[in-house]
């Protein structure tokens, strides 16, 4: 549960730190290799999530709950 919490709080930092003109992005990575980025923007208050595999284009994923984003993550780092 404690990579949960991390993940969120994470999250809500990204929110906080968010600057109206440009998106806030941080990226979540297991041994070294990227897994996803999140971009939080603040005008529509929505997260956009990138998940990253081998040998494919990148898909994005929109959400304005942060607990669904928050799961979604902790699923990818599994």
């Amino acid at each position: 549960m404690s990579q949960l919490l991390g993940i969120i709080t994470r999250l809500q930092s990204l929110q906080e730190n968010a600057v109206s003109n440009e998106p806030s992005q941080r990226f979540f990575e297991v041994e070294g290799e990227k897994r996803c980025s999140v971009k939080y923007f603040d005008k529509t208050d929505t997260f956009e999530l990138e998940v990253f595999q081998k040998d494919e284009k990148p898909q994005s994923y929109q959400f304005d709950n942060i607990d669904m984003i928050a799961i979604e993550i902790f699923d990818l780092l599994q």
